[in-house]
């Protein structure tokens, strides 16, 4: 099976280069993980806020299971007359959650509610602005169509049993919504792969929470069929993924599979990600992420794009989004926008950590220092 638009349109970038050794794909994998956006993915959180954990799964974990099961699923259907590239779907799992705010997806809503248009902060969206626009100081990662378009199109929270590749060559920059479907097979087996890489591993590490959930909590049908750990619910995912689209032309799950993966996802939306214990500590992030949108909102209305004063006040937090707003500025000039679109794509930047640093820095005075 092949992709419906042609190999050109998928390996077009900005910036015409060619890459006799790495070849286009990789070389989008490479631009992605050397680029400042995904390093910063090791200090946000995926699910659970605990930065003190070395296990507990991370953004950057996420991408890169992502990453590794769309290239997997492709491998498997490749051995059954399918033409897929699976560095194309190793990049498009790097790249998709580049746009990711602090604080996972309250971040994210925070965001969207300080913007107060409602899809205002969409990480699908952003994630393509950054690779496409805002990485590099506003020149971005000159990556090719066909990963742009699956970054932008991954959504992870639509949960469809098949899937078929979009044949409509499309702008994307006017894509506004998490309703854009993939140009590519690889786009769509991508989307497939966040969903298996999360649910597992979100049930994984809330497993381990104290006083959180037990597996004997687990819906017996889901333990049963898919397993009670990680590896065995990817495993049975991915090939019941292979076994089911392999001689189709869309990329699809069984009845039986995608109703435990939809059974699955219930449980966890009900027992993990609405948890008491998640809905308290949301307050917390959704507070920092208000004060801190305040705070540079009041800034950026008082200095505007005077960086020299910026650079004279106290706190190092506000030096730095002076810093920041004299790096993009040839980049804000010219694009349009707005100034509470510059102070999110500023706040989403951040670590977890350092948007709790801001805040206390903008919040706890310094001490006053005596000279005896």
């Amino acid at each position: 099976m092949k992709n419906p638009l042609s190999d050109a349109l998928y390996k077009k970038r900005h910036i015409p280069k060619e890459y006799p050794i790495r070849g286009e794909y990789f070389r989008d994998q490479t631009a992605i993980l050397h680029s400042m956006e995904f390093r910063r993915l090791k200090h946000k959180t995926q699910v659970f806020f605990s930065p003190e954990n070395d296990h507990v799964c991370t953004r950057i974990e996420h991408v890169l299971h992502v990453a590794t099961i769309a290239a997997s699923v492709c491998k498997g259907l490749n051995k059954y007359g399918w033409q897929l590239d699976a560095e194309m779907a190793f990049a498009i799992g790097l790249g998709h959650d580049l746009g990711h705010a602090p604080f996972g997806h309250i971040g994210e809503e925070s965001l969207c509610k300080a913007l107060n248009i409602q899809n205002a902060f969409i990480h699908e969206i952003h994630s393509y602005k950054i690779a496409e626009h805002l990485a590099q100081d506003g020149n971005g990662l000159n990556l090719t169509y066909a990963v742009l378009d699956g970054i932008i199109s991954h959504c992870g929270e639509h949960f469809e049993q098949s899937i078929l590749p979009s044949a409509i060559q499309k702008n994307l920059d006017e894509i506004n919504t998490r309703n854009s479907l993939p140009n590519t097979y690889e786009g769509c087996i991508m989307r497939f792969a966040d969903k298996i890489a999360y649910l597992g591993r979100d049930l994984e590490d809330a497993l381990i929470v104290d006083n959180f959930i037990n597996l004997k909590d687990l819906p017996p049908r889901i333990a049963q069929k898919l397993g009670n750990k990680n590896g065995d619910i990817i495993n049975h995912l991915v090939m019941d993924l292979i076994e089911n689209s392999k001689y189709s032309n869309e990329i699809r799950l069984s009845d039986e599979v995608f109703n435990l993966m939809k059974e699955l996802k219930n449980f966890n939306y009900k027992n993990i990600y609405n948890h008491p214990k998640m809905i308290e500590y949301g307050k917390f992030f959704k507070n920092i992420i208000k004060t801190l949108f305040e705070h540079f909102s009041e800034l950026i209305l008082k200095y505007g794009k005077d960086f020299e004063r910026y650079s004279a006040l106290n706190l190092k937090v506000e030096r730095s989004f002076g810093i920041y707003l004299e790096k993009m500025n040839n980049y804000y000039s010219k694009s349009g926008d707005k100034e509470n679109q510059i102070i999110a794509n500023f706040i989403a930047g951040m670590t977890d950590h350092y948007a709790i640093e801001a805040m206390k820095q903008i919040t706890i005075p310094n001490p006053i220092l005596f000279i005896k």
